[in-house]
């Protein structure tokens, strides 16, 4: 089940500076709540952020990767998230290139852990998403809705 499914922004720090300040795109699922599976799961909350495109970033906004800490505490906080039943996930879109498309970079999922401390994410390690969570996400990002268009 979808908990969130919008653009995401979270306020940096450095007061006027907004340092490493952005916005992203971020859906929230709870996997508990898909009574057709019948599992339950031991960290049933699935984060899974990306960045918005390049031409919507915003002076000083940072990316997802240069983030993720900062994103994963704030959406702990922001929805009651207990940490050690969250799964954030790092997205990337597929995305072609090439004179007339014919090139294509498949879109791709990587875990992020992290060690948290005092509820604050910190020290994130990437590491690819394993099946069976794999197949999991990518059905139920089948299953929504596309991105509404963005605007800066």
């Amino acid at each position: 089940m979808v908990i969130f499914d919008d653009i995401f922004e979270w306020e940096g720090w450095g007061g006027k500076l907004r340092l490493a300040h952005g916005r992203c795109r971020l859906r929230i699922f709870d996997l508990n709540q898909d009574a057709a599976s019948g599992l339950v799961h031991i960290r049933p909350i699935v984060v899974v952020a990306w960045d918005l495109p390049r031409d919507t970033m915003m002076k000083g906004e940072v990316s997802v990767r240069s983030a993720s800490s900062h994103i994963a505490t704030v959406v702990c906080q922001q929805f009651a998230i207990e940490p050690a039943r969250m799964q954030f996930v790092e997205y990337t879109p597929a995305e072609t290139y090439g004179k007339q498309g014919e090139y294509v970079i498949h879109a791709g999922f990587d875990a992020v852990d992290f060690t948290w401390k005092d509820n604050l994410a910190l020290f994130p390690k990437g590491r690819p998403l394993e099946p069976p969570l794999l197949e999991i996400l990518h059905a139920l990002m089948d299953r929504c809705e596309p991105p509404p268009p963005t605007s800066a």
